[in-house]
């Protein structure tokens, strides 16, 4: 049988959300598990973050299935809603909603009382130079005063464009946007710290902080490994050996005979590839780990193989490749690639095995 496998380990998830609770010790933390937790399965995850105080999801369907589960912590919609027919299925399931543009507040305003009367919690987003969602310097002023005048609990809410970036100057601007509106609408419950502004920023955590990329143990840096960072990797992604060859030099490898052995090889065949979520283009060589230890990936991934080089290893038929994890993070395989991590775990497929350690 095939042995392609996800690992999902869940004392490093719980790991990680105990480094968001060392990091931002006064707020509540709004776990993100949107886009089936980054590709690493809700159902798999959600145990492990049982202690958080709230998830985070891109989109009803997202929150309906937490509480399918039967988990009751609250759930924000930061997309918001996406119709009006929405909002009796938010109150129903006590969810928590994200308000970026003046339709919705309208839809919000249409049944004001009904909608106070049930608790319901209204995250409103400043576009503070992102340009994706959310409103502008004064009008967001405006929208607030109002919807807490209606009597609605707020929550301002932003999102940081280069968190990842120290000495990018748009942080600047975003965060003094963003106290001058908190400022302005005092008192107001606020939260604009996702995974990267956890860790630079302790001072703007306030109310609710945001973590999502920390929590799988991927680094939200560029320059900073999940290591450095004291986190750990949560998806160990894995495949056997599954036959071997020896070459000379001139002898090719994989479709478009891209690669060419400049010297007698041993090389061996994994039964992994882009059909399983493993990137097939990369701009530097890629690596992955074999007994720990890092082996060059050799011609092109194809849609259910790779070939990497064994010469010097003991490497036979059914021998365990990590593609990524512990060994070789996941930051490092997208690095050489041309992406980044999130996009790599959030395109598994589901032909990978998944078991939960």
């Amino acid at each position: 049988m095939r042995q392609a496998t996800v690992y999902i380990d869940s004392e490093a998830l719980q790991y990680n959300l105990n480094r968001v609770k060392q990091l931002a010790p006064t707020a509540k933390i709004v776990s993100m598990v949107k886009a089936n937790a980054y590709g690493h399965g809700v159902k798999d995850c959600l145990a492990a973050l049982n202690s958080t105080d709230a998830f985070g999801v891109a989109c009803l369907e997202e929150a309906l299935q937490i509480r399918e589960l039967g988990y009751q912590q609250p759930i924000t919609l930061i997309e918001g809603i996406f119709s009006v027919d929405e909002m009796p299925i938010v109150l129903d399931n006590h969810l928590e909603v994200m308000v970026h543009h003046q339709q919705q507040v309208d839809w919000l305003r249409t049944h004001k009382e009904q909608y106070i009367k049930k608790g319901l919690k209204v995250w409103i987003k400043l576009n503070s130079g992102m340009n994706r969602l959310g409103f502008k310097v004064p009008e967001i002023i405006e929208v607030i005063h109002l919807l807490k005048a209606d009597g609605f609990n707020c929550v301002l809410a932003m999102h940081f464009a280069n968190a990842d970036v120290e000495s990018h100057p748009l942080n600047e601007q975003q965060k003094q946007q963003f106290l001058q509106v908190k400022a302005a609408c005092s008192p107001i419950l606020a939260s604009c710290c996702n995974s990267a502004a956890i860790f630079k920023w302790p001072e703007l955590n306030f109310d609710f902080v945001r973590p999502g990329i920390m929590l799988y143990g991927a680094s939200p840096f560029a320059e900073q490994s999940a290591h450095d960072l004291d986190i750990r990797p949560v998806m160990t992604f894995t495949a056997e050996i599954i036959a071997l060859n020896h070459i000379q030099a001139g002898e090719s490898v994989g479709y478009g005979s891209t690669f060419i052995a400049e010297q007698e090889m041993d090389i061996a065949i994994v039964s992994i590839g882009y059909g399983d979520g493993y990137p097939r283009a990369y701009l530097k060589q890629n690596y992955v780990s074999v007994h720990g230890k890092a082996t060059r990936v050799i011609g092109r991934v194809a849609m259910d193989m790779i070939a990497i080089d064994v010469t010097g290893l003991n490497a036979p038929i059914g021998t365990v490749v990590e593609l990524w994890g512990k060994n070789r993070l996941v930051d490092d395989v997208a690095t050489a690639n041309g992406t980044i991590g999130y996009e790599l775990l959030c395109r598994m497929t589901g032909r990978p095995k998944r078991k939960k350690i």
